[in-house]
C-alpha cells in the first residue's frame, strides 16, 4: 500500500527544517528536470556575483525575521 500525499506530508512535518528543506529540493529536482540551455550557467555567475558583492560589504543584508516581515505587509 502506498501512502498519499498528505500522509507523507504529515511525516515530513515532523523532520527538523534543515531535512525539510533538504527533501524539498530533492523533490523540486525530481520534476524539474528540463531547463533551458545555458540556465545553470547564467545561475553560477549570478551566485558569484552576489557573493562578491558579500565579502567586502557592498549589499546590506537582512535578518530573515525582518525580511518575512516586510513581505507579509505587501
Amino acid at each position: 500500500m502506498t501512502k498519499s500525499a498528505r500522509e507523507l506530508f504529515e511525516e515530513a512535518m515532523k523532520l527538523d527544517p534543515e531535512e525539510r528543506a533538504t527533501l524539498t529540493c530533492l523533490l523540486l529536482e525530481s520534476v524539474d528536470t528540463e531547463s533551458e540551455e545555458g540556465v545553470e550557467d547564467a545561475w553560477q555567475v549570478e551566485i558569484e556575483r552576489r557573493m562578491a558583492e558579500l565579502d567586502p560589504g557592498t549589499v546590506k543584508t537582512l535578518p530573515w525575521k525582518e525580511l518575512r516581515a516586510r513581505l507579509y505587509r505587501r
